[in-house]
């Protein structure tokens, strides 16, 4: 608190009692309930004083925390990746939107209850909420920029604060909030705030569209694809999925549907297959390099997805591959420098046996080869990934050397980092690529060459990507979310 907060007096909604609760839907519906009155109060606070003068208050409300209070050492069953906390201690956790979480957050306060045999306690935070976040989902309110208002927005409200706004849960050790519990969960209600916001705005798409199985590509064509897969789809009565959303959150139900697409496509447009239960499946082209890769997973790894694949094309690195062969990769070579400072390039990204025994088992059933035959189209390998998208016009001698020390069989620019992502934010990942040119054997990415293959694989590549996340959508979670994602101090909440 500054001083001159100390000098004006602050205003709240009225007053609410941390309460102690046995059932995970009562918690939840609790938090709802709390989270909306916070949110209502800014909101009217907002629009009663964002044409006038500057009031002699501040406005303050806070987001709705979960608390858990833990005395024993007793062992839950070790074969759970998450579910249970490590040790006695209290943990909490803020908590926004638990309308858009609220699957997810009565799955993991039930294990908590399950597995530890003691209450949760649910009630407002010390954390407030910045009014930013608590009017972004009120289309009748609109938040001006900073100095069209006839007062310093700050002044009077909370704004976005970028010194709480980190991922120092995920990346650190030892991290405790700052009354001393320790985390419950990856994010900090601030930081999914901030996520949502920034997903909106890359994939003119809302959060709520999202599914829990995302597809990563770097080409429209797969877009195209994925569009003429879902019209298939929801053609067919028997297949799970119910709505077609596209940029601008146009969404479809049947078939024949017009999609209206949006004068001016966003940087990272998203596309969404969906299931009632929210285990559709979601593509987001990310366009081309490390940068863009790391921004898109940076915000949709807040939505806690159950898995996420990366079916883009890549540069052959051997002279045995063809066009159109798809690279499995199980190692990553990471020169795409983005998440140095986050995840050093010493840390191995190991590969997930549930993803890629699905990801192989889907190229097995779409492409009707199996063992030994599979290997005429399919190579297993390591694959690098660089941030210098022409390479191949610098001195070959380093590059090319580095990549035949590491055994790398394929080179793009956003497979190691979505892929180190994923281990950082404890997603499930994996990589599937097609082999789009050859640069090292003369065969460049050229129209005249590309057209014949754009074609005939894409479709193909696309529909394995799929029947992947379908594979995995049968797995129980406690299977795809391996334990090899969790650190020595792990958070309880997926």
């Amino acid at each position: 608190m500054n001083a001159s907060e100390l000098r004006i007096p602050v205003v709240t909604p009225p007053h609410a009692e941390h309460e102690v609760f046995t059932d995970a839907q009562a918690a939840v519906d609790r938090l709802k309930e709390l989270y909306a009155q916070a949110c209502a109060f800014l909101a009217e606070t907002f629009s009663q004083t964002v044409h006038g003068a500057q009031p002699p208050t501040r406005y303050r409300a806070f987001y709705p925390e979960i608390r858990l209070t833990t005395t024993s050492h007793a062992q839950v069953d070790t074969r759970l990746s998450f579910g249970h906390v490590s040790a006695p201690g209290i943990y909490s956790t803020t908590i926004t939107r638990p309308d858009l979480f609220e699957n997810y957050l009565v799955q993991q306060i039930g294990l908590l209850l399950e597995n530890h045999g003691v209450p949760v306690v649910i009630g407002p935070s010390q954390t407030p909420i910045p009014v930013h976040f608590a009017v972004a989902n009120d289309p009748s309110v609109t938040v001006p920029q900073e100095g069209a208002m006839a007062f310093p927005l700050r002044d009077v409200f909370d704004v976005p604060d970028l010194a709480t706004t980190h991922d120092d849960i995920v990346n650190g050790l030892g991290y405790t909030h700052e009354d001393g519990s320790a985390p419950l969960a990856p994010f900090t209600a601030q930081r999914v705030d901030y996520s949502l916001a920034r997903l909106s705005h890359y994939t003119a798409t809302l959060p709520e569209h999202f599914q829990n199985h995302v597809l990563f590509t770097n080409y429209q064509f797969y877009v195209e694809e994925f569009e003429a897969y879902a019209r298939r789809a929801l053609a067919d009565p028997d297949s799970g999925y119910t709505s077609f959303v596209g940029p601008g959150n146009c969404e479809i139900t049947t078939c024949d549907c017009k999609i209206e697409a949006p004068a001016k496509l966003p940087q990272m447009p998203s596309y969404h297959l969906k299931r009632p239960d929210g285990t559709g499946v979601t593509l987001v082209n990310i366009g081309v390099g490390p940068s863009n890769a790391k921004t898109a997973t940076d915000h949709i790894a807040v939505l806690r997805p159950h898995a996420w694949l990366m079916v883009g094309h890549c540069a052959g690195l051997r002279n045995s591959q063809r066009l159109g062969d798809f690279v499995l990769a199980h190692a990553y070579l990471r020169e795409d420098k983005v998440l140095d400072d986050d995840l050093p390039i010493w840390i191995p990204i190991p590969p997930l046996a549930e993803i890629q025994r699905s990801l192989e088992q889907a190229v097995a059933g779409v492409t009707e080869l199996e063992d030994f035959e599979l290997k005429r189209i399919m190579r297993t390998g390591t694959v690098a990934s660089l941030d210098n998208r022409n390479w191949e016009l610098r001195d070959h001698t380093g590059p090319v050397q580095r990549l035949s020390q590491s055994r790398a069989i394929a080179l793009d620019m956003e497979s190691a980092t979505i892929a180190a992502n994923g281990f950082r934010f404890r997603v499930p990942y994996g990589t599937l690529l097609c082999v789009s040119d050859k640069p090292l054997h003369g065969e460049l990415k050229l129209p005249g060459m590309a057209s014949d293959f754009y074609k005939d694989q894409v479709g193909r590549h696309l529909l394995i990507g799929i029947r992947a996340m379908e594979i995995l959508r049968g797995m129980p979670l406690e299977r795809i979310h391996s334990r090899k994602l969790r650190s020595f101090e792990e958070t309880a909440f997926l």
